[in-house]
């Protein structure tokens, strides 16, 4: 297929990038309205349309990328006499970049199969820096050759591209991956906040743990918080924070894998979105447990 036709439902922070980059490359898009958009006036000056409806979108498109809050979302936006399912044709694509369980992304590619719909799981990592800029991380879940005909088009806004292996895959190594990542941050918080309250310099404690074997991205994602009180290093709700490791802890015990240090981490995490608003930015959880505001 000679430039497929693109429709995108989700353009919070990471879903904006991308539609930006798969206009810039010269793709048709049509982006679906929501208000929990991000502000649509440069792309849709660019040259992109919008629709109200997920059917809609799927009507103009001949390839669907979803990039949604989580599985819930996923498979509500598939229903009902206005959702996804009502306007996709035989021999198109859906691809996911949400954040997903893999017991309902297998369950959303056998339904999509049923209508003659391709489906192919695509996980981001990286940050929305990235994804304006056009180079986010994809961990891919599906068919090799389905990779292979779709990877023009991922290439416009991803710099590293994984074929983690079959449907689901790719949702299965983003929840590994952010289990270390988020859960590295949220060790690393801990530690600062103990650093704050033992009369630790927050200066101290970054220039020890870079100098040592505590240096690493979560540092570098906290650091601003820690020297400047910034959190543009990390522009990530703890409420996504804690659904990633919800979700990652339900692989883990589906799979009968030892969960002790994500059952941990969830905690924490669960006690900050009761203390504070959930959608506070991840780094902000070392204010938090620097002042005892948490507990559980």
């Amino acid at each position: 297929m000679s430039t497929p036709r693109i429709g995108m439902i989700g353009l919070g922070l990471m879903g904006l990038g991308i539609a930006t980059n798969i206009v810039k490359k010269g793709f048709a898009l049509t982006a679906m309205e929501h208000p929990g958009n991000q502000p649509l006036g440069d792309l849709i000056a660019a040259g992109a349309k919008t629709a109200p409806t997920a059917q809609a979108v799927a009507q103009a498109s001949d390839i669907v990328i979803l990039c949604v809050n989580g599985s819930a979302q996923v498979e509500a936006i598939l229903a009902g006499d206005t959702g996804l399912l009502a306007g996709l044709r035989e021999g198109m694509t859906v691809i996911d970049c949400s954040t997903s369980i893999p017991g309902s992304t297998q369950q959303v590619a056998a339904t999509l199969g049923k209508q003659g719909v391709r489906f192919m799981d695509a996980a981001m990592t990286r940050t929305p820096n990235e994804a304006m800029q056009g180079r986010l991380n994809l961990l891919i879940g599906g068919d090799a050759a389905l990779l292979e005909e779709v990877r023009p088009l991922l290439s416009t806004f991803a710099e590293n591209i994984v074929h983690a292996g079959g449907v689901s895959a790719g949702h299965s190594m983003k929840l590994l991956h952010n289990f270390v990542s988020l859960g590295s941050v949220t060790l690393l918080a801990e530690a600062a906040a103990c650093a704050r309250r033992s009369g630790i310099d927050d200066a101290v404690f970054v220039e020890v743990l870079e100098k040592g074997g505590g240096w690493g991205a979560a540092l570098e994602r906290l650091k601003p918080y820690l020297l400047r009180g910034e959190t543009s290093g990390l522009r990530f709700s703890m409420a996504n924070a804690l659904k990633d490791l919800g979700y990652y802890a339900d692989m883990a015990r589906e799979t009968g894998s030892h969960d002790a240090a994500a059952q941990a981490m969830h905690g924490t995490l669960a006690a900050a979105c009761q203390a504070v608003d959930p959608q506070t930015l991840l780094p902000e959880l070392v204010g938090q447990l620097a002042k005892g505001a948490l507990k559980g």
